[in-house]
């Protein structure tokens, strides 16, 4: 069995904790949007097929762990605030265009130049939140990260393993798919119990979202939301 290597940062809970599998769903990576989810299907892009080295394609997910902690303590702020810790760390360890264009599937193609900027800006925002929602002031959590990697199912991305717990119940097994970029790697899926997909779970409610009003209304339901995940 591979040892594990853990990083864990804990903050006083504030009130009764919720089961991690349930707090940490509300991630998005299993039933954020209330839609049909299943194994993991990306539309990747055309790069090197080469392995990874572990150690640079877990740095980011070291980085986001590390963050997320942060965004825990009691000296975090608003959720405004903690917003604002969150975006750097978001910008760096994912690669949200691929994210988002794999969130819509084939259909992104055909917006404009102008359609997909509105979207990917409304996109960064709703993930920031998203992440703000899930992981409270007050909060605590462990974050388990495997040393080692392993290849993707898809071409030339690598999955990193960890898990998300409290100490209270099993940890959640979170996974994330890794692809080459900028001379790094980044997320562009995270998989919950190794095999449900978090793109393939906004993928219908954004295909059917666009369909009946375009951009703009993915625009919309995307900004409504992130103001929910502010207001939680």
């Amino acid at each position: 069995m591979t040892q594990l290597s853990s990083i864990t940062i804990k903050a006083a809970s504030a009130g009764r904790r919720k089961g991690a599998a349930s707090r940490y769903a509300a991630l998005g990576v299993l039933a954020l949007l209330s839609a049909p989810v299943a194994s993991a299907a990306l539309i990747t892009p055309a790069l090197a097929q080469t392995a990874a080295p572990s150690s640079a394609a877990i740095a980011p997910i070291n980085d986001l762990y590390a963050v997320l902690g942060q965004i825990q303590t009691t000296s975090s702020g608003s959720n405004e605030a903690r917003a604002q810790i969150m975006a750097p760390v978001i910008d760096r360890v994912f690669d949200l265009s691929t994210v988002l264009h794999n969130s819509i599937g084939m259909r992104y193609i055909t917006l404009s130049a102008d359609e997909q900027t509105k979207l990917l800006a409304a996109f960064r925002q709703f993930t920031i939140a998203r992440y703000v929602s899930s992981f409270k002031k007050g909060g605590s959590a462990k974050f388990t990260v495997s040393p080692t990697t392993r290849p993707a199912p898809s071409g030339g991305s690598t999955l990193v393993n960890t898990t998300i717990g409290d100490g209270s119940d099993t940890a959640t097994a979170i996974n994330y798919v890794m692809m080459p970029s900028g001379g790094g790697y980044r997320i562009v899926d995270i998989l919950l119990n190794g095999h449900i997909s978090q793109v393939a779970a906004q993928r219908a409610d954004f295909s059917s979202t666009l369909a009946r009003g375009g951009a703009d209304a993915l625009v919309t339901l995307l900004n409504r939301k992130t103001a929910k995940f502010m207001n939680n």
